[in-house]
């Protein structure tokens, strides 16, 4: 007879995991500081982890060594943070990619105003600045790429490429020169829609290594403040301008094909309310849109390497730098704050205005490279009348057809407190100054005084930027100076501090005390949402 065999099956009972509701510290006595200005030393060590414990006899402390455990003797630990260096800030592959020290970028304030000088001492630093190349003639602008060569010869730097509609001719130029010179990353800014000049530049940079992986010499970081505009520069170049750049000779077919399979630009960075030119977008509504925006492009095409998105306009204190970083910026953009540097190509007038004035001390102004389709920029209002003298002269130039049409009482006043000579006058030095610049300029004038006139008033407005740089003394009242609400609150930062005069304010020591007192508030803000609030001094 087979024997049956009765096994008795058991239950098999999960080893219960015992919950861990206290954490205890155990270190060294002298680890731990209890001392309000020592707590803050503590805070500030963002490379080491940081631990909040109460001891017996109730007082707060805290340390940055020792060691954790969950039974035993020690001091009962309230709160903690792992390190967070301001390099963790951002997205690793913008540090990886241009060679940096932080997620951190300089803005190319146009005329200079983001200088050589500027460029170099950032660029030594380990951040990315870009020149400000914007307005100034092709000589000056090959003169400082040769010094910023010469001065940064390893570190990563970036030159403004401006889309200029009204002067195709210097947009060209300066793409020309960029090519020519080795200039491998450009700042596009103001674009309303791709241009072929944006499209030669970006494409005649790609080739293959001999792993046939692409390589893009030619980098864009593209800023844009709607997402019609960032659109294009998150898809391929257009097939329209590929074909025409391959007919006239500028890029190979090789070339053509490996543009179809990466985007216009590396980076996208969300320009919000900002000096110069702005829509005074809020960043907390422009930087989620413009993210979604690239997931979805990202998702459609593909690329091997997803666009970064930065954020600019705002950027002036730790607070908003790590509001960027929270919502998902890779990188971010200062800009009003450096012009209040001893770098930045201004004069001593404009840095002793910069360093008075509050968030709103602002005012919107039109701008000369865009005048006539009205088109506006951030200024500052405080100790010049550049504002509402701009205004003036687009109103006239909205209805009048030439200067002519000007009622005389009216032109004799614009003759007098504005141009303080002839508009005749002027007109001819805008004649002098285009046969240098774009001659083709005069010639769409000629019988066209609605052109002449927008020319004529394009002087004042070009020449108020330069009179504010040069420190002009006689035309101190009609400083353009690109300026936006950030200055105010970097001053009211500064208060107290050795940044608060503007002679001690260098643009590398603005950037390092931002990024650094990000991390420390990243610490604090951790620390808070764990029910332990430390006051920052």
């Amino acid at each position: 007879m087979e024997k049956v065999l009765n096994i008795k099956k058991e239950t098999v009972q999960p080893k219960q995991r015992k919950i861990v509701s206290k954490l205890f510290w155990q270190g060294s006595p002298y680890d731990i500081v209890f001392d309000a200005e020592q707590i803050q030393e503590k805070l500030k060590r963002t490379d080491l982890p940081c631990y909040v414990m109460k001891d017996f006899r109730g007082r707060i402390g805290v340390a940055n060594g020792g060691a954790l455990v969950a039974e035993g003797r020690g001091l009962e630990v309230l709160a903690m943070t792992p390190p967070m260096k301001p390099e963790q800030l951002g997205d690793a592959s913008f540090r990886a990619d241009y060679n940096l020290k932080y997620c951190y970028k300089t803005g190319a304030m146009a005329n200079g105003i983001a200088s050589e000088a500027l460029v170099i001492a950032i660029g030594k630093a380990g951040f990315l600045g870009s020149f400000g190349a914007a307005g100034l003639v092709p000589k000056r602008v090959e003169q400082a790429i040769d010094t910023i060569q010469a001065n940064l010869p390893t570190q990563s730097y970036a030159f403004n490429l401006i889309h200029s509609p009204n002067e195709p001719a210097l947009e060209f130029g300066a793409v020309d020169l960029f090519l020519k010179k080795g200039v491998h990353v450009v700042e596009a800014s103001a674009f309303l829609a791709l241009s072929e000049n944006i499209v030669w530049y970006r494409v005649a940079g790609l080739s293959q290594d001999a792993e046939g992986n692409i390589v893009t010499q030619n980098k864009v970081i593209a800023k844009i403040s709607r997402s019609e505009v960032a659109t294009p520069f998150l898809k391929p170049a257009p097939d329209d301008f590929l074909k025409s750049l391959l007919e006239k000779g500028r890029i190979t077919p090789l070339q053509a094909q490996l543009a179809k399979q990466v985007p216009m630009a590396d980076d996208i960075t969300c320009e919000a309310d900002s000096g110069g030119h702005t829509d005074n977008r809020a960043l907390t509504a422009l930087l989620p849109s413009i993210i979604r925006l690239r997931d979805k492009m990202q998702s459609e095409y593909q690329f091997k390497k997803p666009v970064r998105v930065g954020a600019a306009g705002g950027i002036s204190t730790p607070e908003s730098a790590l509001a960027a970083f929270s919502m998902g910026a890779a990188y971010v953009v200062t800009g009003s704050v450096n012009q209040a540097c001893v770098e930045a190509g201004t004069s001593e007038h404009v840095r002793q205005l910069l360093q008075t004035v509050a968030s709103t001390d602002v005012i919107m102004a039109p701008a000369s490279d865009m005048f006539e389709m009205g088109v506006e920029l951030q200024v500052l209002k405080r100790g010049t009348m550049f504002g509402p003298r701009a205004k003036k002269l687009y109103d006239y130039y909205s209805r009048y057809q030439s200067i002519d049409d000007i009622p005389a009482d009216e032109r004799e006043k614009l003759e007098k407190q504005i141009f303080r000579q002839s508009l005749e006058a002027v007109w001819q030095g805008c004649i002098e100054f285009f046969q240098e610049r774009d001659p083709a300029q005069i010639e769409h004038a000629k019988g066209n005084p609605k052109r002449k006139m927008a020319l004529i008033f394009r002087w004042y407005l070009g020449l108020s930027s330069n009179w504010a740089n040069a420190g002009t003394e006689d035309r101190k009242l009609d400083y353009q100076i690109w300026c936006g609400p950030s200055m105010g609150a970097f001053n009211d930062w500064v208060i107290g501090t050795d940044l608060e005069p503007y002679q001690n304010r260098k643009v590398a020591v603005v950037a390092e005390r931002i990024m650094q007192d990000a991390a420390v508030l990243w610490r604090l803000n951790a620390l808070k949402m764990q029910g332990v609030n430390l006051a920052r001094v």
